[in-house]
């Protein structure tokens, strides 16, 4: 993606975080950029997150994203001929000891004990997401759901 049209495409999306959309932005961008977090404090201590710690609570309680615009966003950046190339994942969010969190399922861990099944207790999520070139890093996530028991995203 060219420099201009990625920053068209990120002042866009900035317009459709709505409430304390600078901290969101800032959050998404330190997302993005840090490999391994393992809580929001790790992502506070990101370069890109100017803020406070508590900025990314305060973000993500007073955020109200656009979704329907957002997605319409992402959408215009897919080109209209030909078939796009999209992918889907499976995650697993293993999380054996944590008893009272709801919704928790049997999910496919593709890490697994000699011995043992290879199944957690967690929860799982849903991605899809359009990969724009056939040579690259990058793709552009369209949807990205918790997948509750009745199999239904959340």
């Amino acid at each position: 993606m060219k420099r201009a049209k990625l920053e068209e495409f990120r002042q866009a999306g900035y317009k459709y975080l709505g409430r304390a959309h600078d901290a969101t932005f800032e959050l998404t961008d330190a997302i993005l950029l840090t490999r391994n977090a393992y809580s929001l404090a790790d992502l506070s201590l990101s370069p890109v997150f100017r803020r406070k710690w508590s900025s990314i609570y305060e973000a993500l309680q007073d955020s109200r994203p656009q979704r329907q615009k957002l997605m319409q966003l992402y959408i215009k950046q897919m080109p209209a001929q030909g078939r796009p190339l999209l992918a889907g994942d499976h995650t697993a969010w293993s999380r054996p000891d944590a008893v009272t969190l709801q919704e928790r399922t049997i999910e496919h861990s593709s890490v697994s004990i000699v011995g043992n099944k290879p199944i957690t207790v967690g929860q799982g999520y849903s991605t899809i997401a359009w990969i724009p070139e056939d040579s690259g890093s990058w793709a552009l996530p369209l949807r990205h759901e918790r997948i509750t028991r009745q199999g239904l995203p959340n």
